[in-house]
């Protein structure tokens, strides 16, 4: 690895999922952010929706550090990247410190604090106990060795109790107590099956902001979390080989229906050459001119199928572009635009079936998608890590590649041709980036169809 940079980062983890990390981690950067740092932020796993907030609510650049996508070097790279020339990065881990595939430690919240050197600041729910909490802690210290777990949050704690508890933790278990957050009501944010609603969704949410941050600043000890990320040691690492190629229009959808997307994997598709072109499939009347390729990513769709479907003019634009073997690719949400319907209201109806509501999580998690035959983004045998995190599902899911979970449960899944990548499964192009060439080859092959003709 040739290349180093100093990077302020802490990790903010917590002991389970609902323990109070989101809260914890925004209240961080909020209180950060009112001292007038220049911040970053990223966070663990395939996670659209939390960067997404971050970026909207504190104008910080944030991007997804998953331990199951990328290897080390390219976790280090990201968290380089992005942390470079800001005073402080601010790390939101995901479901338990120790949570990863099945019941190992592999894509954890603590690989990725082991894999990027970074310090780890353990959330601990203290709601209802005082002595128990010790117990819970020197567990998630003993449980695996060197997992850089530095410091500790107590949330739904009282004053009282903290003021108790803190110097025991230091004494007994030899790590830093960071502070506490006490319950506060007016400062929860909704959520929806998906994760957290986005920034734009909640009304008030300066007010909640604030709240935090002097919250943060009476109870948190934000000079210790300071001092805590400047004790990272500086990253090594190496830039991605990506290739410039001949450049091409890609058109993205942007808008309330379609807004998950991986900023650093659209930014591969930059780097090769692209120009992402946004439209709206809720306002715009058509695809936009002069295009080579389109890209559908996932969100919410079934929100808005009923505006979706008004919008004739656009889901004929997409349809007859498609037939036209416009290269494409459409991911989950994406995807069930191009299907016949979304709960009976008409979609594209470029791919037959219709998309409906399980109630459920379906096929959820982490999987391996290998292809079954030549496409666009690949030959037969091409593999790239994904994940699937969906309630809908459709009638017809394709079987152009195999998906398979770690505890060995496969199934088929996605439509693809020479000009078509289109299913459930969500990927990174940093994970492989010869399927981001492929795409970008497929997109120069159109655009010099659309001139030979």
């Amino acid at each position: 690895m040739n290349n180093t940079e100093k990077v302020n980062r802490v990790l903010i983890a917590g002991t389970n999922s609902g323990c109070g990390k989101t809260t914890v981690t925004l209240a961080v950067l909020a209180a950060l952010k009112k001292r007038g740092l220049s911040l970053a932020s990223a966070k663990c796993g395939p996670d659209y929706i939390d960067p997404m907030f971050h970026r909207s609510a504190f104008g910080v650049p944030s991007t997804n550090l998953d331990p199951f996508f990328f290897d080390e070097n390219t976790l280090r790279f990201l968290l380089a990247s992005h942390g470079a020339g800001r005073e402080l990065t601010v790390i939101e881990g995901v479901m338990g410190f120790y949570d990863g595939l099945g019941v190992t430690s592999r894509a954890s919240t603590c690989e990725l604090a082991k894999k990027t050197d970074t310090p780890a600041i353990l959330t601990v729910g203290a709601k209802g106990a005082s002595l128990s909490v010790l117990a819970q802690i020197k567990g998630f210290i003993d449980f695996l060795p060197d997992n850089n777990v530095a410091g500790v949050i107590l949330n739904n704690c009282t004053e009282k109790v903290y003021a108790a508890l803190a110097p025991e933790i230091e004494a007994r278990l030899g790590v830093k107590p960071l502070g506490f957050m006490p319950h506060i009501r007016d400062c929860e944010i909704s959520s929806r099956h998906l994760g957290l609603v986005t920034a734009d969704e909640i009304g008030d949410l300066k007010s909640k902001l604030s709240l935090l941050a002097e919250q943060a600043e009476k109870s948190l000890d934000l000079d210790g979390i300071i001092a805590l990320a400047a004790s990272a040691p500086k990253l090594s690492f190496d830039p991605p080989l990506i290739e410039k190629r001949e450049s091409v229009r890609i058109a993205v959808a942007r808008d309330r229906a379609f807004c998950f997307y991986y900023e650093d994997s659209l930014a591969v598709l930059e780097a090769i050459g692209a120009e992402l072109v946004p439209f709206s499939p809720l306002e715009d009347r058509t695809l936009p001119e002069g295009i080579n390729g389109l890209y559908l990513g996932g969100g919410y769709p079934e929100l808005y199928a009923n505006e979706l479907a008004e919008n004739e003019t656009m889901r004929k634009s997409v349809r007859t572009a498609l037939e036209n073997g416009l290269p494409c690719i459409a991911e989950c949400g994406g995807f069930m635009y191009l299907t016949g319907s979304i709960a009976g209201h008409s979609a594209v109806g470029f791919i037959k079936g219709n998309s409906f509501d399980t109630g459920k999580l379906s096929r959820f998690g982490y999987v391996t998608l290998t292809a079954k035959k030549d496409n666009m983004l690949c030959r037969a045998g091409g593999s790239i890590p994904a994940h699937e995190f969906h309630r809908w599902d459709c009638e017809r899911t394709g079987d152009c590649f195999f998906a398979e979970k770690a505890d060995g449960r496969s199934w088929d899944c996605v439509f693809a041709s020479d000009t078509l990548y289109a299913g459930f499964p969500h990927f990174h192009f940093l994970a492989e980036p010869r399927f981001a060439e492929a795409f970008i080859s497929a997109c120069i092959k159109e655009k010099h169809r659309d001139r030979d003709n």
